[in-house]
């Protein structure tokens, strides 16, 4: 109980130095935090600890309420990254926006221009331990990314994404009221 006593009182003090948060949220100690003027939290949001968090050149990433994220997450931004209120974010899961050009031969990789694509994750997602959330992702709302997942593209509403690459391997079918296989 302590334990979460202390991981409220940091997200109070790093308050001051996010764009904007909403109380009650709580994070437990992180390994870095960057950029946190970028970052804006809702209600209710929970980071468990070993988090990872970059925000670079005027990037943004607005997780929004009642979001949960699991231990050793990972995500960067350095344009709009958003997570959906009500989504479930398991252990070691690194979401970006950013992939690294690779165009000049002569020139190191690490020392190449970023390509910057917005990631969306719709509400009340689930995203599956170990999992990679690459640039220029949208996933719809109450999509379900399998562990360990490689995940790249346009997803709608009411999917089961698994593999790497990832493909949609269940669709909820309204009309019928259950998943059903593609």
């Amino acid at each position: 109980m302590w334990v979460k006593f202390f991981w409220v009182l940091r997200m109070a003090i790093l308050s001051f130095f996010f764009k904007d948060i909403k109380m009650p949220s709580y994070l437990g100690k992180p390994i870095i935090m960057a950029g946190l003027g970028g970052i804006k939290l809702a209600k209710r949001v929970r980071i468990f600890p070993n988090a990872r968090f970059e925000v670079h050149k005027g990037g943004e990433i607005d997780i929004q309420e009642n979001v949960s994220i699991g231990q050793g997450f990972h995500i960067t931004s350095q344009g709009k990254l958003t997570i959906g209120s009500g989504t479930v974010i398991s252990g070691n899961v690194v979401i970006t926006n950013i992939d690294h050009d690779y165009q000049e031969l002569l020139k190191p990789i690490l020392e190449q221009q970023h390509l910057v694509k917005s990631t969306f994750i719709g509400e009340d997602c689930f995203i599956g331990f170990g999992s990679v959330i690459q640039a220029g992702t949208t996933l719809g709302k109450h999509c379900v990314v399998g562990a360990n997942s490689v995940v790249r593209g346009e997803y709608s509403d009411y999917c089961v994404l698994a593999g790497a690459p990832a493909k949609v391997v269940k669709r909820y079918d309204q009309s019928l009221g259950e998943w059903i296989r593609v």
